[in-house]
């Protein structure tokens, strides 16, 4: 038996709705978080090793005060290397939860969602070390795996605040605040 043609374009239009709602669903919520796991990937390369950061970074701590101890510089760049990885996580851990929170049609609490993120970043945070042991220019390390966890973790806590946050009431004004007022 066929179904009339009126019916069979309805149902055409809830598949082509339900791919349209999937695709903008993919392009706000998994595409940025896709393009970030390239970034970092990118970074684990020869690209952002020290020897090609340290160009840039030298002669911009050496123009800000010349004359800077060796040991200073260094210090300051491993400074700034940990930092970017505990910041790259922390991003991660955001983008990937508002992936799983809004742009999937699976809910989960709160612990259960920190949970999923949190073992996630971690995953990628292993591999990325590990992809490191292939690139000559870098030493891959525990250490940043356990930096780039913290980080994520501190990326949790930033989503956690600001989902939990309340907008401010707005103060509207009604008629009973102007049953005193003179004209």
């Amino acid at each position: 038996m066929c179904l009339p043609l009126d019916v069979r374009c309805s149902l055409l239009d809830v598949r082509r709705f339900h791919a349209d709602l999937w695709m903008k669903s993919f392009l706000k919520y998994w595409l940025p978080l896709l393009g970030w796991l390239g970034l970092i990937f990118i970074g684990s390369t020869n690209v952002m090793s020290v020897e090609h950061t340290s160009r840039l970074i030298v002669p911009f701590l050496l123009w800000l005060k010349p004359g800077m101890a060796p040991h200073t510089i260094w210090v300051i760049i491993v400074f700034m290397r940990k930092c970017a990885h505990a910041s790259e996580y922390a991003v991660l851990a955001l983008l990937m939860w508002r992936a799983l929170r809004w742009g999937t049609s699976v809910s989960m609490r709160m612990p259960a969602l920190s949970g999923v993120v949190l073992l996630g970043c971690a995953l990628f945070a292993a591999s990325d070390e590990f992809h490191q042991t292939f690139v000559k220019s870098r030493t891959p390390s525990v250490r940043d795996v356990f930096l780039d966890i913290g980080g994520a973790f501190l990326g949790l806590l930033i989503g956690a605040s600001l989902a939990n946050r309340r907008p401010k009431n707005i103060r509207t004004r009604t008629q009973s605040q102007f049953v005193g007022a003179r004209l």
